[in-house]
């Protein structure tokens, strides 16, 4: 047999790993498990990470039943954009499954009639005959920081996943009516992370010190040089946020 402390070292270490929180990651629209690739490695000793396929559906609702059926029993959750809202209706489908919420520059409000408008436009360019190549340059402006355009390797990521997901896709999710979440989050007391880049332009950061002021379980995290895609654009940072929320 082992001696007492080698096998005690084994119990605590799988007693740790027993312990380790599972964490749902849901990305944003025209995203998949890349939009998460450095928080997947960077929390892997810290929770138990999968990322959720919001490909396949065409309603948020449908969305979060899919994302439940999958789910453990409890389960940390972090929605980025898109898939904030997602967070959203899975917490107001099960709010008493949701261990601990991160909303990652989103909003909790429905879209403004501007904000439609602008959606209905994107819809119609996606859907035009030229073939659909991801994210075009306009879009790739307002979601990375200006100082982040010319690194080579984050704007091909970006691209290669857009494209990677392609155009029905991006119909789907960008007709997703998007529902108002303040009465869902009040009502939770689990721990609420609010994270935004400082220079979002997409959900600025105004709206995310708003949030977070609006709850009282809420801790807001500026991610310091990062526009809209702050898990790529500086995934550290994100990363750090995430740990620590898993500790609160």
């Amino acid at each position: 047999m082992p001696p007492r402390a080698a096998r005690s070292a084994r119990v605590i270490s799988a007693s740790s790993r027993e312990r380790r929180p599972e964490l749902i990651l849901l990305p944003g629209l025209l995203c998949d498990d890349e939009l998460w690739r450095d928080q997947l490695i960077g929390l892997a000793d810290a929770a138990v990470c999968r990322v959720a396929d919001l490909t396949v559906g065409r309603t948020i609702e449908e969305l979060a039943q899919r994302v439940l059926a999958a789910a453990p029993p409890s389960f940390a959750l972090a929605g980025f954009s898109f898939g904030g809202y997602v967070a959203q209706e899975i917490a107001r489908q099960a709010p008493v499954r949701v261990e601990r919420l991160a909303l990652l520059g989103t909003s909790i409000r429905p879209d403004t009639p501007e904000r439609a408008a602008v959606r209905r436009s994107l819809a119609d360019a996606a859907a035009a005959p030229a073939a659909f190549r991801g994210i075009s340059d306009r879009l790739l402006r307002s979601f990375v920081d200006p100082a982040r355009l010319g690194d080579e390797a984050l704007v091909g990521r970006i691209r290669a996943m857009t494209t990677r997901l392609g155009r029905d896709v991006f119909l789907r999710q960008n007709a997703m009516v998007r529902r108002d979440g303040e009465a869902v989050l009040r009502g939770l007391a689990c721990p609420l992370l609010v994270a935004c880049g400082e220079n979002d332009t997409l959900t600025p950061l105004a709206q995310h010190r708003a949030l977070a002021a609006m709850i009282a379980t809420a801790r807001l995290c500026v991610i310091e040089g990062s526009g809209h895609l702050a898990p790529m654009e500086q995934p550290d940072a994100v990363t750090a946020a995430l740990r620590a929320w898993l500790n609160w």
